[in-house]
Parts: C-alpha cells; sequence; structure tokens
C-alpha cells in the first residue's frame, strides 16, 4: 500500500504546485498567500508519504484530497483534479491493502511449507 499510496501523493506535490503557478494569475489572491498555501500542501503531500502506513495517515491522505478538491474554489481546474486524484487515492488504498493482503499470505504459505525446489 506504501508504494501505490506514496506514487499518487507525489502526483499531488506537482498538481499543487502546477496549481499555485495557475493561482498566481488570479487577481484576488497575493503571490505570497498561493505559495504559502500551497508549500503547506506540498509539505503535507511528501510528510504522508511517510505516514501513509501510521495509525490515522490514510485519513491524513483523505484530508488532503478533500482540500484538494476544496482548492476548485480558487482554481476551476482542481475541481477536476481533485476528483481525479481523490480516486486515484481511493485505488491505491483499496488495491495496496489487497497487495499487501496477499504478499501475507504468500509469505504465510512460503514459510509453512518446505522447499518445492528439491522437489523439482
Amino acid at each position: 500500500m506504501r508504494t501505490l499510496c506514496s506514487s499518487t501523493l507525489i502526483g499531488e506535490f506537482f498538481i499543487i504546485g502546477f496549481a499555485g503557478l495557475v493561482a498566481m494569475k488570479e487577481p484576488d489572491l497575493s503571490t505570497s498567500t498561493v505559495w504559502t498555501v500551497c508549500g503547506i500542501a506540498m509539505f503535507f503531500s511528501v510528510l504522508l508519504c511517510g505516514l501513509v502506513t501510521r495509525p490515522g495517515g490514510v485519513t491524513l491522505g483523505w484530508a488532503l484530497q478533500i482540500a484538494l478538491v476544496a482548492s476548485g474554489f480558487f482554481v476551476p481546474m482542481m475541481f477536476f483534479m481533485g476528483v481525479l486524484f481523490g480516486a486515484l487515492w481511493w485505488a491505491s488504498v483499496h488495491y495496496g491493502r489487497e497487495i499487501d493482503a496477499a504478499k501475507a499470505r504468500f509469505a504465510a504459505q512460503a514459510a509453512g511449507s518446505p522447499d518445492t525446489a528439491d522437489a523439482a
């Protein structure tokens, strides 16, 4: 799960940075405000790469997804990107857990059975 979720979060890091560039063109937003908010969100996405397997890590990831969708009020394209990355986050968590369970079953099966290379 860690690899899939981290890949999604790193993708979000870049999307947040590009959204910051677009938001700078908005006349109602100051450059310092845009980069403060984007910088915090980018730092949070990288930090979550290390926290995703800890208790509450996935929940914090969902909070980032909600914030990404909400950023669409300032950069309208982020509604679409937020939903897209929300779907990617769901898939990363869902299939990542399935992969982790399959790895655990395989490891338990390999530890419980004799070496099959000698049988061949």
